[in-house]
């Protein structure tokens, strides 16, 4: 039975914001994406759901109001506006009073995201933004998350991951799409060990060891070399921008 996002991270959430301030650059193309897609204007705020750690935050510009919803008190660190554990949904802000909503690797925990869609248009002003950022079905991440990560961790993984569908259900909340764009990207690190005992952290891979951790992300996703002396693994998002009507 597929798990929702709660029920995921209620158990490993601490094991991700770990891996997260054990290497806080790995993901930096990820947010960098994320951030290059919503062409921030001065002073916006930004509502960042779910905000896990709020990792999001470090990314805005500097004179961005950033606020973050996370319903998992397992990450400890996140700061956000809710204090505590408490439901995904509704939103916890005034009609129209964000203008740029983003989400970020969260909603394929999400069997029915339509009710998140439409909460995001309720919270945007007219013209705002949304910027959800999430992985497509069958793509060789789907496949080393379902497949790997799913067989090696605490709460297996049954990702309901964007789709054809996904574009329309955002319209029929009440947004424009402006694009959509298959991102590929990589997380970072000095070495490949790095990069295993970074996954095998954030994805909470208790039954796995750093070479089998390793080898899967060699035989699913691959390594690259890259210019500055760090090794890359290969990733990929599918990036949706729409408008509030």
């Amino acid at each position: 039975m597929t798990k929702s996002y709660t029920e995921h991270f209620k158990e490993r959430g601490t094991a991700y914001e770990c891996a997260m301030r054990q290497f806080p650059h790995a993901r930096d193309e990820e947010f960098e994406q994320l951030i290059h897609a919503a062409q921030l204007e001065s002073g916006v705020c930004v509502a960042d759901v779910p905000a896990g750690g709020g990792y999001l935050k470090r990314y805005l510009p500097n004179d961005a109001i950033w606020l973050g919803h996370e319903p998992c008190e397992s990450f400890t660190n996140h700061a956000t506006s809710n204090g505590g554990s408490v439901p995904l949904l509704p939103l916890p802000w005034h009609d129209a009073s964000i203008d740029c909503t983003m989400s970020l690797a969260g909603v394929h925990h999400l069997f029915d995201k339509k009710p998140l869609f439409d909460e995001f248009a309720r919270i945007l002003k007219p013209e705002g933004k949304l910027i959800l950022s999430d992985v497509e079905e069958h793509s060789p991440v789907a496949q080393f998350l379902d497949e790997f990560v799913g067989a090696y961790n605490s709460t297996g993984h049954e990702g309901i991951y964007l789709n054809r569908s996904t574009p329309d259900e955002i319209a029929q909340a009440g947004f424009e799409i402006t694009s959509s764009e298959r991102v590929n990207l990589v997380w970072r690190l000095p070495t490949k060990q790095e990069l295993a005992v970074f996954c095998k952290q954030l994805f909470d891979l208790k039954r796995a060891n750093d070479d089998q951790v390793a080898q899967a992300i060699e035989h699913y996703l691959g390594f690259v070399s890259l210019a500055d002396n760090q090794i890359g693994m290969n990733w990929q998002l599918t990036t949706i921008t729409a408008q509030r009507k």
